[in-house]
């Protein structure tokens, strides 16, 4: 899929990796519509990178229906989807106080693997409809895991569970939407210098990347950015959860 020319959807797009991402595909000649929550910095963002803003909540599974239809009506169509919207509630299985919360536990899987589904189905309708390029190709979707789908430490079950998921749902995704000539692929990050972390001390930094083979230091926003440029522009890259980790491999805590 070129860049130049290309009508893509950022969800998370306010900020970190997405933001990142949104930027590198403006920058290539690309279009963007910018989903996020409507108090965060989207609307500045979509007017620095001269897209569209579109507030929403990805929890809102029916009013993300009629944003992302808006999104794509804005754009002229839609060839390219990146999801990064996401995170966690910490807490044990069984804890001091008695087993982890289901209610706690659904809403990181609603809002992680759920979410993450239900923009992937409507992004896909709405790529159905593309003319193919010369590759037979009618759109790429990019969604976001963890490496803590594969190696979850302790407190983190509900999200394991959630970014497991996301990743375990990515070939099957993309061997139904094949025929389409859709491809769906996913990244998995470590730590990443966004949000929260990114305001964590250099000294916390080094401890908690200690693990990694090299870089031993927190991953850049833009670094998820270049991955996610080259999926789009690769048609073989497909059915995939590309692990953006540094060799990092999370110890138990």
């Amino acid at each position: 899929m070129d860049i130049i020319g290309s009508r893509a959807i950022i969800i998370g797009g306010a900020s970190g990796m997405a933001r990142a991402t949104a930027t590198r595909i403006v920058d290539g000649g690309g279009a963007v519509a910018i989903l996020d929550r409507e108090e965060s910095a989207g609307a500045d963002v979509a007017a620095e990178l001269n897209g569209s803003w579109h507030p929403c909540n990805v929890l809102d599974f029916e009013g993300i229906e009629v944003v992302i239809a808006e999104a794509v009506e804005a754009l002229g169509g839609l060839d390219i989807a990146v999801n990064t919207a996401g995170g966690g509630k910490a807490g044990r299985t069984v804890g001091r106080e008695g087993p982890f919360s289901l209610d706690d536990f659904r809403s990181v899987i609603d809002l992680n693997l759920i979410g993450t589904f239900n923009t992937n189905r409507l992004c896909a309708w709405h790529m159905s409809k593309n003319e193919p390029n010369e590759d037979e190709e009618r759109g790429v979707m990019i969604n976001t895991a963890s490496i803590a789908a594969f190696e979850g430490q302790i407190g983190q079950v509900a999200y394991t569970a959630a970014k497991a998921g996301v990743a375990g749902m990515t070939l099957t995704m993309a061997r139904d939407l094949g025929t389409l000539g859709i491809r769906v692929n996913t990244i998995a990050p470590s730590l990443f210098a966004t949000g929260l972390t990114a305001r964590v001390t250099e000294d916390r930094a080094e401890n908690l990347t200690k693990d990694a083979a090299f870089p031993k230091r927190m991953g850049r926003p833009d670094e998820y950015g270049r991955l996610a440029i080259a999926i789009i522009e690769n048609p073989m890259l497909n059915g995939d959860t590309i692990r953006l980790d540094g060799g990092q491999r999370f110890s138990p805590r």
